[in-house]
């Protein structure tokens, strides 16, 4: 393999990359740094994990002077993935004079003012809040020479296009720009040939959401027997172990099980406070606390290398979802383990993932010698979305209660009651739970949402 001396990276990072056991460059790195230092744009497929954030730091790190004016700026879907790219910065940059900054929501607007008023020279932010603070006047961004848009197939997923673009537009137009996204939708081409001048592409085999390297499974059971097989697999494994629920409501029943069976166990879900959530993370990151519950709003923020277990207690709503969990096993080329739970309502959205994967999967079932047992009602239900109407939730869930809010189609409520069709939402959450968990915004769709209280919670 490349190493990151072949680059043509300065030795003040070097040293810092050096400390951390960055020695060789992982495909991504390869690829887009000499590109990105010659000044050229970059389009890069890649999920977290893959080594991106290196990817595009280490250049810009290299290129910005240190003159406490902001000429960095990454934009990031949610907060737990931006503040995960600041401290990945500042350890890239540990020897240089460069300061980094966080904007998201959550966080008291006057703790983000007094830290930009110290002056940094690298901005990581959420678009809603970025925004924000544009229109208060507290950031300005003519003097940006590198943007990044990472993950920016989940900020178009979140329904952030307009706000991309209404950074984007005030941004000077000679910079080095990059994307990288886990998928290339026509949306991210679109957005490139708009703000990009003469991008290398890379869409490298390597980043693929095939699951590969993931030993993946899964087990038909009915929803009441989930905690025993829960116990039974955190058991059996050792190391960090993530399980992620449909909605907040799921994500704490959970953890009051696992504490009941005396398990270190935290969570991050919807409405916990930006402290907590972070208090939560900082347990888990240092290894304090052996299992995380999760709802999907950490899907895309959580890089722990410890992980050997992803637990699926609840089937996702989308295939692209259920690869973003599953890659919290498995990083930088680790082994890991995925379990998915399908009880039998979810049976029908199961199978449609199931066409996505790309490697064998092993069927529980058949291993443990637990039969399924499907009631007639339910195999109706199952059978019901092959050549039928659109899915706007889940079988007879459709208008009724405790779904998923109206899974995939325009969700309900948020939480585990929702109603299909139009409604206003009930809650605060961002990131992956929107339009399922709690979002606030009329109308939105499931497995998207709307972005409701930008100005807090983005």
């Amino acid at each position: 393999m490349t190493k990151f001396s072949d680059l043509g990276i300065n030795e003040t990072i070097l040293k810092a990359l050096d400390e951390i056991n960055f020695e060789e460059a992982f495909p991504i790195q390869e690829a887009a740094v000499p590109v990105l230092l010659s000044g050229r744009d970059v389009i890069g497929q890649a999920h977290t994990g893959s080594g991106k954030t290196a990817a595009y730091a280490v250049s810009m790190l290299q290129d910005i002077p240190p003159n406490r004016t902001i000429q960095g700026l990454i934009l990031a879907p949610t907060r737990e993935l931006a503040m995960q790219i600041t401290d990945e910065i500042r350890k890239f940059g540990k020897y240089t004079d460069l300061r980094v900054a966080t904007i998201y929501g959550g966080q008291s607007m006057n703790v983000q003012i007094d830290s930009l008023e110290r002056g940094v020279e690298i901005l990581v932010a959420t678009p809603g809040r970025l925004i924000d603070h544009i229109k208060r006047g507290t950031i300005e961004l003519n003097d940006i020479r590198h943007v990044v848009l990472d993950e920016a197939d989940t900020m178009l997923d979140m329904g952030f296009i307009d706000d991309i673009q209404f950074v984007l537009d005030l941004v000077p137009e000679e910079k080095v720009m990059s994307m990288f996204s886990a998928t290339m939708p026509v949306e991210i081409l679109r957005l490139s040939e708009e703000y990009l001048q003469n991008p290398k592409q890379f869409l490298l085999d390597a980043d693929d959401l095939s699951g590969e390297g993931i030993d993946q499974s899964f087990l038909v059971l009915k929803d009441r027997d989930k905690p025993e097989h829960l116990f039974n697999f955190i058991a059996d494994t050792k190391g960090q172990k993530i399980v992620f629920c449909s909605t907040k409501y799921r994500t704490r029943d959970v953890v009051r099980i696992l504490h009941r069976q005396k398990l270190d166990a935290v969570a991050i879900e919807g409405d916990m406070s930006q402290h907590r959530r972070e208090l939560s993370m900082g347990k888990f990151r240092s290894g304090k606390a052996e299992i995380l519950v999760a709802t999907d709003v950490a899907a895309r923020g959580i890089d722990v290398p410890r992980v050997q277990l992803v637990i699926n207690y609840d089937v996702p709503n989308q295939d692209l979802i259920y690869f973003h969990r599953i890659g919290r096993t498995a990083r930088a080329g680790a082994k890991g383990k995925a379990i998915t739970f399908v009880s039998y309502s979810s049976i029908s959205d199961w199978n449609l993932i199931k066409r996505q994967i790309k490697v064998e999967l092993t069927d529980l079932n058949k291993e443990l010698g637990i039969e399924v047992n499907i009631p007639d009602p339910l195999k109706r239900v199952v059978g019901s979305h092959r050549g039928g109407p659109p899915r706007n939730g889940q079988g007879r869930r459709r208008f009724g209660r405790g779904g998923f809010g109206g899974r995939g189609g325009f969700g309900g409520r948020g939480g585990s009651r929702g109603r299909g069709g139009y409604s206003r939402g009930n809650g605060r959450d961002t990131g992956r739970d929107t339009g399922r968990d709690n979002n606030r915004g009329g109308g939105s769709r499931g497995g998207r949402g709307s972005r409701g209280d930008r100005s807090r919670f983005n």
